[in-house]
């Protein structure tokens, strides 16, 4: 009933208020104008021959952590392929870069019946894989009556969410009825997932923990490289806005103590970058911005890598990474991604996003997590005094990352039975 509901007023709406809102996205840069057919469900492409395989995720988290089981799916299956949705114009330019042969990006199309419709019957997909938190109503109750397979892979229900799905949980049975099974991402995930109404329901691990290697450009990390020198270095990734502010104000002592220090800023938003920088230079900091195309010299303190697609490089180049996200209430950003790399990684206090992995990481002794910025600066001195403890630090991390890797071959197993139907 509730969806059916939600279909009719989507209609009426949409006319009223939702082209307006879509328009002034399209107005600030956070639509795709060469490309916002496909968000009225409008294909940009012809629909390959053979098996289609459909995942969709919301943003680049969600994106990078399909990859792993796009190649395998792929490797496996020669005959088949697999295009990827998302929302945002940065995960499509991501997908863009690292989607493999036989793969491809198109726009998720907005929730309106009458652009899912439209977009379902030109792909026709014979499977999909749905990674993204927000169950978008139009969408699913049209794959479901396509009598498509429809599966939920690294599902996660946060506390809040969960509360709130309680309250209206006659909506959220006949969202997750639309699910052919649902894949936790923790055993807690599966258990809520049961309690809100999903009819088949289990945890085979987090994908996340089955990352492939972030890619470098090797020329780029050479001109890089060349330019750093024998600097030592330490990385500051996927921040968020005041992270850069709390850390900056203590990075002059950490700088006075260890003056060959370069420090990389890898903001999560790479549109800030010029106002990190200004922040900075407040702080009587020697900035230099990567997107300006300003260089690294014997002078440059901190260098902000304002780009989308590199953190390889600064992962592979850099012993040493504190993870953003975590040092206010956000909930922390992938820290397995430079563990995978060999890196001693540095947290926040604020990593609920990942609970699952930060117990599985901390029993394994292969993250520190920090209180505080000051506390964060101090663990950096303390690593950058101590080789041995850095090297230990370093080991302890790639070996938890990759001995949790072992998921893809679970999350594979179960859904391969529907790509041969």
């Amino acid at each position: 009933m509730f969806i059916g509901i939600y279909n009719t007023l989507i209609r009426t709406l949409y006319p009223l208020v939702i082209r307006s809102y879509i328009q002034k996205r399209i107005e600030i840069g956070k639509e795709d104008t060469k490309r916002f057919n496909e968000r009225l469900g409008k294909p940009t492409k012809e629909r390959p021959e053979g098996k289609l395989i459909w995942f969709h995720g919301a943003s680049v988290g969600e994106s990078i952590s399909m990859l792993p089981l796009i190649n395998r799916l792929l490797e496996n299956s020669p005959d088949t392929y697999v295009m990827v949705t998302t929302g945002t114009t940065t995960s499509a330019d991501l997908m863009g870069k690292r989607l493999p042969e036989r793969a491809f990006h198109q726009y998720i199309p907005i929730d309106n019946p009458a652009f899912t419709k439209r977009f379902v019957k030109h792909w026709q997909p014979d499977l999909v894989l749905w990674f993204e938190s927000d169950f978008w109503p139009a969408m699913l109750s049209t794959i479901k009556k396509k009598n498509i397979p429809l599966i939920l892979v690294n599902g996660r229900i946060s506390n809040k969410s969960f509360k709130r799905w309680q309250q209206f949980d006659f909506i959220c049975k006949e969202l997750l009825a639309c699910f052919t099974f649902c894949l936790g991402q923790s055993e807690e995930d599966a258990y809520r997932l049961r309690v809100l109404g999903a009819k088949d329901t289990t945890c085979l691990g987090n994908l996340k923990f089955a990352g492939l290697p972030i890619p470098v450009d090797e020329t780029k990390k050479k001109e890089i490289t060349k330019q750093i020198g024998n600097r030592r270095l330490f990385c500051i990734s996927s921040t968020h806005d005041n992270e850069e502010y709390q850390l900056g104000k203590r990075l002059p002592n950490l700088l006075k103590d260890h003056p060959d220090l370069l420090v990389i800023v890898a903001p999560r938003h790479p549109q800030r970058g010029n106002d990190i920088k200004t922040q900075l230079q407040d702080l009587g900091l020697n900035v230099s911005l990567r997107s300006a195309e300003e260089k690294i010299t014997p002078q440059t303190q901190v260098y902000i890598a304002d780009t989308i697609g590199e953190l390889g490089i600064w992962y592979g180049i850099s012993p040493i990474v504190f993870i953003g996200g975590s040092l206010i209430p956000h909930g922390g950003q992938n820290f397995m991604e430079p563990s995978r790399l060999r890196d001693a990684v540095i947290v926040g206090p604020y990593m609920h996003n990942f609970t699952e992995a930060m117990q599985r990481a901390q029993k394994a002794n292969a993250i520190i997590q920090s209180n505080d910025a000051e506390e964060v600066i101090n663990n950096v001195s303390q690593l950058l005094d101590n080789n041995d403890l850095l090297e230990a630090k370093r080991s302890l991390a790639y070996n938890w990352a990759t001995s949790e890797a072992k998921v893809l071959d679970g999350i594979v197993e179960k859904v391969k039975g529907y790509i041969n139907q």
